[in-house]
């Protein structure tokens, strides 16, 4: 038994020296402690920092890529739409052209009068061709209003001077030369022109001609139900007075 009780009594000894801690210490680990605090609370200050600035560059950048785009998808601006010419008019009860049946006689090659540019050219009259085309340069396509349009310099004839139309393209054809293996893409716009003192809208394939006599080419789709070609003659129509009145006004 009194082995027993001094054995209670060591251990209690050892106890109270593992489990009492002086108070000196206590000051130390209450500084330690303070100290890791306030690092702690500079950290997350300095990381709401750094947070709040890369926030702020990512709304930057993000800005700049929505300004970039709006900018690339912005609708461009179109040329102003330009004054429509018409042919003056003129009075077909005087039959200043050769008719037969209704239809106008034609020879081979004929004065034609177009509305736009105000020009009078010489044009081969040509059964064999679908599409009637002229002389165009400088063709540069681009979109007003959600259209597609062509700009082109046409001739003047007897000078070296070009006028610049812009026409709303009416569609596309592909055109094969014999001299060519690879097919030719032309655009097709509508012109109104007079042959005598016939007026019409007919349609043109736009295409250099410059190595070819005449400018202007008339094909079937003006011809058809209109007009009949007499191969033995050229110039067998002439042009209304109007029409020559309204070239010397302007």
């Amino acid at each position: 038994m009194l082995t027993a009780g001094a054995l209670i009594v060591l251990a209690g000894c050892s106890s109270d020296r593992y489990f009492m801690v002086p108070k000196h210490d206590l000051s130390e680990l209450n500084t330690s402690v303070q100290t890791q605090r306030a690092t702690l609370v500079t950290m997350e200050g300095n990381a709401q920092v750094r947070h709040e600035q890369l926030m702020i560059k990512q709304q930057d950048h993000t800005d700049s890529i929505i300004s970039a785009i709006k900018t690339q998808v912005e609708k461009p601006s179109c040329p102003p739409m330009p004054a429509q010419k018409v042919c003056p008019k003129v009075d077909t009860s005087k039959g200043q052209a050769a008719r037969l049946k209704g239809k106008i006689i034609v020879g081979q090659v004929e004065k034609i009068y177009l509305a736009e540019p105000e020009q009078v050219y010489s044009a081969r009259i040509d059964s064999g061709a679908e599409t009637s085309s002229i002389d165009a340069r400088n063709i540069t396509r681009f979109e007003r209003d959600g259209s597609n349009w062509v700009r082109f310099d046409v001739p003047v004839p007897d000078s070296e001077q070009r006028v610049t139309l812009e026409k709303e393209i009416v569609r596309r054809v592909r055109v094969t030369q014999a001299a060519a293996d690879d097919p030719e893409r032309r655009v097709v716009v509508e012109l109104q022109f007079a042959i005598g003192d016939l007026e019409q809208v007919a349609e043109f394939t736009l295409t250099d001609r410059n190595d070819l006599e005449h400018q202007v080419l008339i094909g079937r789709n003006v011809l058809r139900d209109v007009m009949l070609i007499d191969v033995g003659t050229e110039f067998a129509t002439k042009l209304p007075e109007a029409i020559a009145k309204n070239r010397n006004d302007s």
